[in-house]
């Protein structure tokens, strides 16, 4: 597979310029590239201004910011292109006669194995792909606005792109932090498929006077809990970019309904915009003709999608809630609303509009299952995928009761020697659902937290007991629960920007899937504390060097080695209880801080006493402890030291961290911190 180093952007517009600062956010060399050196100088205007209110909010600091600038030349020209760029991503105007212009250069003046990509959000990917002499290297790239933070983008591969093609794009929207959706070349692809029609239904709405825009976006707003209304959203976006997409999902579909409405035509030639209240009543009757009419042209189309094989129905709710940020996705929607009432809708809307519902919607009787888990089977290596973006991937009881059973089947499974985890966009897990923790407490239904956490150390076990090599991917983010299934496993990969926290300690609990018992296995008690008991989060190197990683690569070598691991087989000492690396600096004020000599000056509140080499390293942990709860550490603690006792007998140790959880979750610190976390507030703990 080749690896994509060097990024061009043929357009230096929002999208256009976007896609290059994202790129270059990404320790991509990026070309921005335009007709006219004035629109250049805009595109690199618009990253400045982008960047100096990153800076400002402290995202990037000024080294970074300076940094990702030089990593972006903007260049006049398309001929001008450097030949040995890797990927090139059109971002120009919606029409098909200067796109194909475009690639027809780009064909002439790249390298042959240059890949060739459009960001169109509505052309055909195959067309497109007619006018270049490359078809096995093109493929479609729809990012959503903004590039730099919207996660989704859906990648479209045309008749002839080869696999190569799609494995390499793959792994640059990967290393972007992308949610990847894959699917067919169809009209509006996924998302505007059934978004796009939305808007045109809310004109409609308007126009039979059933509402007005500030009434409209209400009832849309609290339907589908979104920030914006229609009519708000256009008026950001731009109503005309509505009326292009409009038209040419109407044309290429054959759907009267889907035309726009005179109202939209008439905005757009006015160059005006909706006129959109803050707040505006609705009567019910209109507010149900409303929620009904743009519930039912949504099942329907989204049903339409899966029918066609355009995406999984699990991609239509991902494309929903990380492209649109709605709350919750068509099929997620179903299931709440209720199947009979939802199919009533979407007939409702069907006679409408003259379309039919597919039979497998009209014929459900129960409710939709939505899967989060991905499995994917390449000779003899299963890739499982943790497929919760939205979420960060955390860990709920769905989730969890998925991946065990997903587990099971792959362990059973004789033709397959390696399961590789990885989590879909920029985390692999995030942790626990905080908010069933909280719920729980407040319904005094400890039980329920007990059995959640019991099914989370199945799950964990089975990857720790399998006999198929096990490997986590961690890129991203890392935390918690995330962490400890991570350990769990034979080989932990990271990237260099890969991060890692145990923070249950700062949010009144201790890492209770094993967190407390793997840590001490793999590099000490030491280096476990520091980790475990602070709150601390650790670098990808730091991680390698205490043990919690094995491995560490760049995001293009790792399918090179997930292969040398998987041929390797097993991890033969996957618990030496000592840090990998023991010249690293933190691990070296690990063995002096978080020694036996100074633990109980450290849970007493008294570290202040202790003396030290690194005067500043100790000043920040005094910082990070005085943010924990104090029973959290020491049943933390205790249990670290639980570790140590039970040795080889990992089953014991975990029982006991089983034991402490009805005691740590029937405190008011448990209940604070988990509720700190939710509230976006610093927790105010009282214990001693």
């Amino acid at each position: 597979m080749p690896n994509i180093e060097r990024v061009a952007i043929i357009g230096a517009g929002n999208m256009g310029s976007g896609i290059a600062q994202k790129s270059s956010q990404e320790n991509f060399e990026v070309e921005m590239i335009d007709i006219e050196k004035k629109w250049v100088e805009n595109g690199l205007k618009t990253i400045d201004n982008f960047l100096e209110e990153a800076e400002e909010r402290r995202i990037f600091s000024s080294d970074q910011v300076k940094s990702i600038k030089n990593r972006i030349t903007g260049k006049v020209g398309t001929e001008n292109i450097s030949r040995d760029v890797d990927l090139v991503i059109e971002a120009v105007f919606e029409d098909l006669s200067v796109k194909s212009n475009v690639f027809t250069t780009l064909d002439k003046v790249c390298k042959s194995d240059t890949i060739l990509a459009s960001n169109t959000s509505s052309l055909s990917i195959n067309d497109l792909a007619s006018h270049v002499g490359r078809p096995d290297r093109f493929v479609g790239l729809h990012f959503f606005y903004h590039p730099a933070k919207n996660r989704l983008i859906e990648i479209i591969p045309a008749k002839e792109t080869s696999n190569e093609t799609l494995s390499a794009v793959e792994q640059y929207c990967k290393i972007m932090g992308k949610v990847i959706i894959i699917c067919k070349d169809r009209p509006g692809f996924v998302v505007n498929r059934f978004f796009v029609p939305w808007l045109t239904e809310s004109c409609r709405l308007l126009e039979e006077g059933i509402g007005t825009p500030s009434q409209i976006d209400l009832v849309a707003r609290e339907t589908f809990q979104i920030g914006l209304g229609p009519f708000a959203l256009m008026n950001l976006t731009g109503s005309p970019i509505a009326l292009h997409s409009t038209e040419y999902l109407a044309k290429q579909l054959g759907i009267e309904r889907f035309k726009a409405p005179n109202n939209l035509k008439e905005i757009v030639n006015d160059g005006k915009d909706w006129q959109v209240e803050l707040e505006s009543d609705c009567n019910e009757k209109s507010a149900n003709i409303i929620r009904e009419r743009l519930l039912g042209q949504i099942f329907t189309v989204s049903a339409q999608i899966v029918e066609e094989e355009i995406c999984s129905l699990e991609d239509v709710d991902r494309g929903a809630k990380i492209g649109l940020r709605w709350s919750k996705g068509p099929f997620e929607l179903v299931n709440e609303i209720g199947i009979s009432e939802s199919i009533r809708m979407a007939n409702n809307y069907c006679k409408l509009s003259g379309l039919t519902l597919p039979t497998w919607f009209s014929n459900l009787d129960s409710k939709i299952p939505i899967s989060y888990v991905d499995v994917s089977i390449n000779n003899e290596i299963a890739f499982v995928k943790i497929n919760r973006p939205e979420a960060m991937n955390a860990l709920n009881l769905e989730l969890v009761n998925q991946l065990e059973k997903t587990i099971f089947s792959l362990n059973n499974k004789s033709e397959i020697d390696t399961i590789v985890i990885e989590g879909a966009g920029k985390s692999f897990i995030s942790g626990a659902d905080v908010k069933f923790f909280v719920d729980k407490i407040k319904q005094n239904s400890l039980e329920e937290i007990i059995n959640f956490t019991k099914k989370g150390h199945s799950l964990l076990n089975s990857i720790e007991n399998s006999t198929k090599t096990t490997i986590a991917i961690t890129t991203g983010i890392t935390l918690g629960g995330g962490l400890e299934l991570a350990l769990a496993c034979d080989y932990r990969i990271g990237n260099p920007t890969s991060k890692f926290r145990f923070p249950e300690t700062t949010i009144g609990i201790y890492p209770g899937l094993g967190g407390t018992q793997r840590s001490v296995r793999i590099s000490g008690i030491e280096c476990a504390r520091y980790a475990a008991l602070a709150g601390n989060f650790l670098d990808s190197e730091t991680a390698k060097s205490f043990g919690f990683l094995t491995h560490v690569t760049n995001p293009s070598g790792i399918n090179e080695l997930i292969d040398k691991i998987s041929n390797s087989g097993k991890n033969k000492n996957k618990y030496p209880g000592k840090p990998a690396d023991m010249t690293d600096n933190l691990v070296q004020f690990a063995m002096e801080f978080y020694s036996e000599e100074n633990i109980e000056k450290i849970l007493k509140g008294e570290s202040n006493d202790i003396v030290i080499h690194d005067e500043k390293l100790k000043s920040l942990q005094i910082k990070n402890l005085s943010r924990c709860a104090p029973i959290a550490l020491k049943i933390c603690d205790k249990l670290l030291q639980t570790a140590v006792k039970t040795g080889d007998n990992l089953t014991l140790g975990l029982e006991a961290e089983l034991d402490e959880l009805g005691v740590i979750f029937s405190t008011n610190d448990a209940l604070e911190g988990l509720s700190s976390l939710i509230e976006r507030r610093r927790p105010i703990y009282s214990s001693n």
